[in-house]
């Protein structure tokens, strides 16, 4: 594939607003692109979320062993638009940069694999089965990783490599930290706060709730070598409704960022337990409620898998891929509920300006990772 299509390709899948909706119009012209391929045996499949959302799974060649790799179609929105020098869905080229919302985190990366799997089929060179995954929703909740895993379409996998930015292909992220987000809601009830014995104080029951489940979690204290402690945050708090009352309601949500010593259901075990233990006391009512809930994603420095991009990097780069951990979580935290031993890592092209006003990808780095991924699936292929 020449590079004046690959950069085609990027520019078009950046120009379609994704922000946080409408990917299925990513995955239509991504399945465009397979379709003509259909003859060499290429497996195109939409998985759709809700009206206008769709996951793309493409699968070419053939084999016992399966590759995948992995992008989200979906972006933050872009903000204040006096913030960008350029139109966020206008794709503009400036001194080796490609300017866009989306194009680190991660439109380059998920368009660098469809380029690599492209020119693959366009060779008649696909060295085993590859199948991509391009999801909706990862930025809010990685509810079209969730729904693909529990589909059963990552099953198959013998290891999944993500295109995340990873420092432009510096860098192989191969553990990060989970999140629990939850939400605790007090109701109590209401009297005149010269009268509190007639009413329930939710704040009271509430704080009492907050300072016990930090100390309970506290006692949650390995360490991972890389990924360091688990972290717990009260992130959001309110409640009452007048100064002279005792308060009828209040709630709070807060923020664990969890690792893999810790399975979430540990972290569920904790905060639900405390619920328990709280309402049988007289007037407490206590209920929680967890928002997309992530498992810590574990890995191996050492692995095959991780040496092996390394040795590709080497070659492709002239530079060493240095693993590390990752603080956040991504699709892999719901890809690991998938059958089997597949391990994941993310590696792809990108800088710094996620989420930030004048996102960038260099050309050239984005032009690097083609060459990168295709002949990682040669060499994990044995080609």
């Amino acid at each position: 594939m020449d590079q004046a299509h690959a950069e085609e390709i990027l520019k078009k899948v950046i120009a379609i607003p994704t922000v946080n909706d409408n990917e299925k119009e990513v995955a239509d012209y991504l399945a465009s692109l397979f379709a003509p391929y259909e003859d060499q045996g290429v497996t195109i499949e939409e998985l759709a979320y809700s009206p206008g959302r769709s996951n793309l799974i493409v699968t070419i060649g053939e084999g016992e062993t399966t590759l995948g790799f992995s992008g989200h179609q979906d972006v933050v929105d872009p903000g204040d638009l006096a913030d960008w020098d350029t139109d966020p869905f206008v794709p503009t080229i400036k001194e080796g940069r490609l300017i866009g919302r989306g194009a680190s985190d991660m439109k380059s990366g998920l368009a660098a694999v469809v380029c690599a799997m492209l020119a693959m089929l366009e060779e008649k060179k696909v060295p085993g089965k590859i199948k991509l995954i391009a999801t909706v929703g990862e930025e809010s909740g990685e509810y079209g990783a969730a729904q693909v895993t529990d589909a059963g379409l990552a099953d198959d996998l013998s290891a999944l490599v993500i295109a995340e930015p990873t420092d432009g292909m510096r860098q192989i992220c191969y553990t990060s930290k989970g999140v629990v987000d939850y939400h605790v809601t007090s109701k109590g009830i209401a009297a005149h706060s010269s009268r509190p014995h007639e009413g329930e104080d939710a704040i009271a029951h509430l704080l009492e709730f907050a300072n016990e489940v930090q100390a309970r979690l506290a006692r949650l204290d390995k360490k991972d070598p890389v990924l360091g402690k688990l972290t717990s945050l009260i992130t959001l708090i309110k409640g009452g409704e007048q100064i002279n009352s005792v308060p009828s309601q209040a709630e709070l949500s807060g923020n664990i960022r969890t690792i893999p010593g810790y399975t979430n259901q540990v972290i569920f075990d904790v905060i639900d337990g405390l619920i328990a233990e709280l309402n049988a006391k007289p007037g407490y009512q206590l209920s929680v409620d967890y928002i997309y809930p992530e498992e810590p994603m574990p890995g191996d420095a050492h692995s095959p898998l991780v040496q092996l991009l390394q040795k590709v990097g080497l070659e492709v780069f002239g530079h060493t891929l240095t693993p590390v951990g990752g603080t956040g979580a991504s699709d892999g935290s719901e890809f690991v509920r998938a059958k089997g031993d597949n391990p994941i890592v993310m590696v792809g092209p990108g800088s710094d300006s996620q989420h930030q006003p004048n996102e960038w990808v260099s050309l050239a780095a984005y032009h690097q990772a083609i060459a990168f991924y295709q002949q990682f699936a040669n060499e994990f292929f044995g080609k």
